[in-house]
């Protein structure tokens, strides 16, 4: 059984509220909805929302329950403004690769003082393996993994230019402005571009080893780290774990370690991006200037929500990224908040959303 999944305020009760409130508004006013809405609402993305995408797709078949031909557009609202004001559409998200890499070296757990400088140690190896993924300044050290990447176009890196980002109040806001006097990269359009368009590798932690207080002098018979890749277009989660393996295998052959090495891959999910100057972009740009008084930004993020791909071939329609809060939010954090402003603003872009959708 899954664990339970606690959703807060930004992440997302209020957008679902949102989205409930703005078609009241039309039912207390005595208006009819301007198009025909289905809703799907689900409380498990936190625990991998089991069971969604087939649910999702068995809504799409033909002559079952939704025709998918007069289904003409899909809006998710579970993602953030890229500050604390300005508005924004999303139009890409990466995908996810994630990694179970695992090193037995006996049968039992160890004391150093007995065994240790005696027997090949698999936390030593471990350490080893995952070093050799990723640098300390974040480049990908896995042969093959940016071949298939989608190169940069101009009139991509154009898209940046004008987005309202401050690199230095996100060094604030990621807690690193006390840490170093720089991020990564420099300049705006790298440091967006390095969140949102580019692969990243990240180790996340290691199952099996001493993590509590004070000191213990064991050597874990196995562990097991946890690493993932958050893949852009046009890389194939088939092709990124095919070369995880043939590098972690690569490394470990010269390793010469006698202890049982294996790699499992835990989960995986495609990126998603579609053209910001499609029908359904125009009509929600048009409800975010009716509201607001400016145009959005147009964004991509760096996370990943797989169900957004599964609706579009179930729907066989585009889909657009709507959010309501801000960046600064804390979504999963003890402290998640949703400014009443951005609430009540985000209601009314909703509604003005689904009229200029009939306007299309």
């Amino acid at each position: 059984m899954a664990p339970p999944t606690f959703t807060g305020s930004t992440d997302d009760k209020g957008p679902v509220l949102g989205w409930l409130w703005a078609i009241e508004a039309y039912q207390v006013l005595g208006q009819a909805l301007p198009v025909n809405i289905r809703c799907v609402f689900e409380g498990m993305e936190e625990s991998g929302s089991v069971g969604l995408p087939k649910l999702v797709r068995e809504l799409g078949t033909p002559g079952k329950y939704l025709d998918p031909d007069v289904c003409d557009f899909v809006c998710i609202s579970d993602n953030y403004f890229l500050g604390k004001v300005k508005p924004c559409l999303t139009y890409g998200l990466r995908g996810n690769c994630y990694f179970h890499l695992t090193v037995e070296c006996s049968t039992k757990d160890l004391h150093s003082g007995v065994m240790g400088g005696v027997v090949h140690e698999a936390m030593t190896d471990l350490v080893r393996l995952l070093s050799s993924l990723v640098s300390s300044a974040g480049q990908i050290l896995i042969p093959g993994i940016m071949d298939e990447v989608a190169p940069v176009t101009e009139a991509e890196r154009a898209m940046y230019r004008d987005i309202d980002f401050s690199a230095e109040q996100f060094k604030v806001d990621a807690g690193v402005d006390t840490v170093s006097d720089r991020l990564i990269y420099s300049t705006k359009e790298e440091v967006l571009m390095h969140r949102w368009r580019y692969p990243t590798c990240s180790i996340h932690g290691v199952e099996g080893a001493f993590d509590g207080e004070g000191s213990k002098t064991v050597i874990p018979r196995k562990v097991t780290g946890k690493f993932s890749l958050r893949i852009v277009p046009d890389m194939q989660p088939e092709t990124v774990e095919r070369l995880v393996r043939e590098h972690l295998d690569s490394v470990w052959a010269t390793m010469g370690s006698p202890n049982r090495m294996t790699l499992r891959a835990d989960k995986s999910s495609l990126a998603w991006y579609r053209d910001p100057e499609c029908a359904n972009f125009r009509a929600a740009r048009q409800a975010v200037e009716q509201v607001h008084g400016i145009s959005p930004d147009l964004t991509r993020e760096g996370g990943s929500i797989p169900i957004t791909r599964v609706f579009e071939e179930a729907c066989l329609a585009d889909c657009v990224l709507l959010p309501m809060g801000a960046c600064d939010d804390g979504a999963h954090s003890q402290n998640e908040k949703l400014d009443r402003t951005n609430y009540i603003n985000g209601i009314k872009v909703f509604a003005a959303y689904l009229t200029a959708l009939a306007s299309l």
